[in-house]
């Protein structure tokens, strides 16, 4: 029988500031800055003493900058105080794997450099699986880490009992060892971090609130930071670090910043002490559970994630030690699966119990980076109860980021910038989203799921249209699109039920969820051939792909042209209606975002054919990319200070592609200009159609001749008002010519098949142009920002280089899967397809050499190369490009 004590909070915080070390630095006798006085000036100021700001200041103080860490109360006041501790190594993603290397390794070496114990135990990490799809995932992680160089095996229930004896093994299927994971004590932590930055010229001071962050305006009208109001006066200073935690949303709403970031409360229990358990015993995580142990002592510290957590508001400003009351009825759930897990943590009965405030956010992913909207603050917020294991990592990043604008990693995960200031603002939306993202913390990561919560909250006008004939839609970066069509079936998103709790009914229409179900799998998708029919007929005959949700932005001004040509690579000295694919770079050469643009002179006066004065530029750039891609290009003009206007058009223009072998001879029918006249419309060119939507009626677009699958393709920019009858219309012209819609899934297999890049995948910030074999987008004459990089590596080679393979077997890969030269791991693929007219699964990867030597085209070309999937290797061949269509005739009309 499972024993329960239900001690009072203070017998908990008795326990934690005793014996186990889990102390205030203060407390420790470690004495930081209270005095009256703050310093005049300072090059950053941090707001916020836990585990973000101590990381954040440490890392910023060893590179010489002038640091100030400002704490309201005591340094880990807050939710980092009480937090679990817990240190992974392995992730379903490369960068987050190197996040999680760099606070480990951070970790390990902080004692010898400061010379107080940073609280790191390395005593491993056990995951449990109950299923065989759980033991893929595991695979699946085994295997990128393998690419990085961590240990780890999957294990039988047997195998895992003799690293855990209390566990029984009848309970589970297998599970992974990473015996380089481990457990971190907060306190000494943070203790030891701050110790290091004093020690670099770094300022603590606590017991100072800030009550305002003092902002001005610049020459182009942005908002600036200028200083923050304290209660022990005010410092001078152009750089804020929003490192508040739970409040990270409270002091800069003054400022108009908003931040998707929702309180919860978050708990775990402390067993009483167990004969069986020892420190050196892993720590286990039960995904499918959704439950965890840690280690502490001869106790067990067990939580979780549960379907109904208790929601915030706000956390009060005092709450600096503050527990809650832990409710059984939310907490019971995790109790049931531990005991079932564990049976001899349900008869050693409960010795204390914590419940604190945590902040999650919509994505379960921290929020760092530049604000967009406040030159000068950043934030470092919303790590979703991981800022222990990812706050060295992450605050390295930042320091990079403050210093040199831009992190070493592809940080877009994280970045502010993935929501939009409308995402940000949406409360309901947010809370909702960070609701299911917290339920869902520990579910398998299918490489294709979607969110139930917060749907629907953008829609674009073929909305209606795209469900009518079949769609199952996606949600991206807070759009709806489609995934690909259900012929003779309607599949309708539902408002987000809450799983069933907080008095909700579940939804009785499970229709989308029963689609879903059919992706949750790491082999063939159920929906595996009727995507490859919507590939096929692009191929063929022609598809309809709708791309409203793309970002749609006109440049425009006195200097549109010095800002396009220092943002963009591309030579941009074209004529008219040329439309220009191309790259912008940060300073490091990493591409920020790869568009279309389009040469325009002032049109007539519509949301496609505006008015200006001199040359415009017509931006196109992915959707799941898009505020990012704005924001990006938004930054350089203000810090070159050009006179250049960005008008976002995103919402108001539709996007149809009609693509394939039939294209032309279906757009042909509905419109007078002629389409074969390669003088008036060539390749990779705009121009200004009237579309016949009947004999009394026609509207005018604006039409790109271009494409993203490789084909004859055209797309159709098209303002609000007139998407439904243009969309009719194509369909009617169409219907003879075996017309259909396709969605993203078969998009994205056809550009992957055609070699095409898709950024944040196999084409990232941390990739340049010329190891994505892209450096025909880089002119020789004239500046952009990341040239000198680029010249560098034009003249010099570099280590990596994006290849492309094709497996010989068919076996499905996603990415992630480590790839093998003779034997040796050489990388691991960022992205993989199945190619549908290849007849084979095609993936792209960067190839490295072990000695970090120049890549050079002779070496990709030789060697035996394999892929691991699920464990197993498959013969595989290596492409320089793509083997579909080498020589683009498609996209010309040429098809033999």
């Amino acid at each position: 029988m499972f024993r329960l004590r239900r001690n009072t909070i203070s017998k908990f915080k008795r326990h934690v500031l005793s014996n186990e070390q889990r102390v205030t630095p203060t407390a420790a006798g470690h004495r930081y800055s209270t005095e009256s006085s703050v310093p005049e000036s300072a090059d950053v100021v941090i707001i916020g003493g836990g585990s973000a700001g101590c990381n954040t200041l440490y890392q910023l103080a060893k590179r010489g900058v002038r640091a100030v860490l400002l704490e309201k109360s005591k340094l880990t006041a807050g939710t980092t105080w009480h937090t679990a501790g817990l240190v992974w190594r392995l992730r379903p993603n490369d960068v987050e794997i190197r996040l999680l290397a760099a606070t480990r390794d951070l970790l390990m070496g902080l004692e010898e450099e400061t010379g107080h114990n940073s609280g790191w135990i390395n005593n491993g990490g056990l995951f449990i699986s109950h299923s065989p799809e759980r033991l893929d995932e595991y695979r699946r992680l085994a295997t990128l880490g393998k690419c990085f160089g961590i240990e780890s095996h999957i294990l039988t229930p047997e195998e895992a009992q003799k690293l855990f004896p209390p566990l029984d093994p009848a309970s589970f299927t297998g599970a992974l060892y990473s015996p380089g994971d481990g457990v971190v004590d907060p306190a000494n932590m943070c203790t030891a971090l701050t110790r290091g930055a004093t020690a670099n010229g770094g300022r603590v001071i606590e017991d100072c609130t800030v009550s305002q962050i003092v902002t001005g305006e610049n020459l182009l009208g942005m908002k600036d930071v200028r200083g923050v109001v304290t209660d022990k006066g005010m410092i001078r200073t152009n750089t804020v670090v929003n490192a508040t935690g739970v409040w990270g949303r409270d002091l800069i709403e003054p400022l108009g910043v908003y931040l998707p970031l929702i309180p919860m409360k978050h708990a775990y229990v402390v067993s009483e002490t167990m004969d069986s358990i020892h420190q050196m015993l892993p720590n286990v995580r039960d995904h499918d559970y959704s439950l965890y142990f840690r280690i502490q002592g001869k106790s067990i510290c067990m939580g979780g994630y549960e379907n109904n957590p208790i929601m915030l508001n706000r956390v009060p400003g005092d709450f600096h030690f503050g527990l809650y009351d832990l409710d059984y009825s939310v907490f019971d759930t995790h109790i049931q699966g531990a005991v079932k897990l564990c049976p001899a943590f349900g008869a050693a009965g409960i010795k204390s119990t914590i419940c604190g405030p945590e902040s999650f956010t919509p994505d379960h992913k921290p929020l760092m980076g530049p604000d967009p909207s406040v030159s000068g603050l950043f934030h470092s917020v919303g790590y979703n109860s991981a800022g222990m294991m990812l706050g060295a990592g992450c605050a390295e990043q930042l320091a990079h980021w403050i210093i040199n604008d831009r992190p070493e990693r592809h940080m877009f995960a994280y970045d502010v910038r993935r929501f939009t200031l409308k995402q940000k603002k949406a409360v309901n939306w947010a809370t909702e989203r960070s609701h299911e993202a917290y339920t869902k913390n520990y579910s398998i990561v299918f490489p294709h799921d979607e969110p139930l919560a917060g749907r629907n909250f953008t829609v674009d006008p073929f909305h209606k249209q795209m469900i009518q004939y079949g769609a199952v839609m996606e949600e991206r970066h807070g759009w709806e699109r489609p995934g690909y069509f259900l012929p003779d079936e309607t599949v309708v998103v539902q408002p987000y039920d809450w799983y069933g709790f907080y008095d909700h009914p579940k939804n009785s229409n499970t229709h989308y969820e029963e689609a879903l179900r059919g992706d949750y799998t790491f082999g063939f998708s159920e929906h595996h051939d009727l995507i490859g029919e919507e590939a096929l007929t692009c191929r063929h005959d022609a598809a309809m792909f709708n791309l409203s949700y793309f970002c749609k932005l006109f440049l425009t001004g006195s200097q549109a042209k010095e800002a396009a040509e220092w943002i963009f690579t591309a030579n941009l000295d074209k004529p008219v209606n040329k439309t220009i694919y191309t790259c912008a770079l940060n300073k490091k050469g990493g591409v920020e975002a790869d568009v279309t643009i389009s040469l325009l002179e002032s049109g007539l006066g519509g949301l496609h054919d505006p008015i200006f004065k001199g040359r415009g530029y017509y931006i196109v750039a992915g959707g799941a990319s898009a505020y990012h891609t704005k924001s990006h290009i938004l930054a350089a003009i203000q810090e070159k200070a050009f006179r250049a206007v960005v008008s976002d058009h995103t919402e108001e223009l539709g996007v149809l592609s009609l693509q394939g072998p039939k294209s032309r001879e279906i757009l042909q029918k509905i419109t007078d200009f002629d389409l074969a006249n390669e003088q008036l419309l060539p390749p990779n060119s705009t121009a200004i159609l009237t579309i016949n939507i009947n004999p009394h009626y026609s509207c005018n677009v604006r039409v790109l001749r271009v494409s993203f699958v490789g084909e004859l393709g055209y797309e159709l920019h098209i303002p609000e008002e007139s998407c439904n009858d243009v969309y009719n219309a194509l369909m009617k012209a169409g219907y003879k010519e075996s017309l259909r819609n396709a969605g993203y899934r078969a998009l994205y297999s056809l550009s992957s098949e055609k070699g095409y890049h898709l950024w944040g995948y196999d084409l990232r910030s941390d990739d340049t142009p010329i190891e994505a074999n892209l450096g025909f987008v880089c002119r020789k004459n004239g500046e952009y920002q990341g040239k000198e990089v680029i010249e560098g590596q034009l003249a010099n080679g570099v280590n990596r280089k994006l290849a492309f393979f094709t497996l010989r077997e068919q076996v499905p890969i996603w990415g992630l899967e480590a790839v093998y030269r003779d034997g040796e791991i050489v990388g691991h693929l960022r992205r993989g397809e199945y190619g549908y007219t290849l007849q084979k699964p095609i993936g792209q990867a960067y190839v490295q050499r072990s000695d970090g030597s120049v890549i050079t085209n002779q070496f990709l070309q030789s060697g035996h190369y394999q892929i691991e999937v699920m464990g197993k290797l498959y013969d595989a061949d290596c492409h320089l490009r793509s083997p579909f269509d080498p020589k683009g005739q498609r996209m010309l009309g040429i098809y033999k």
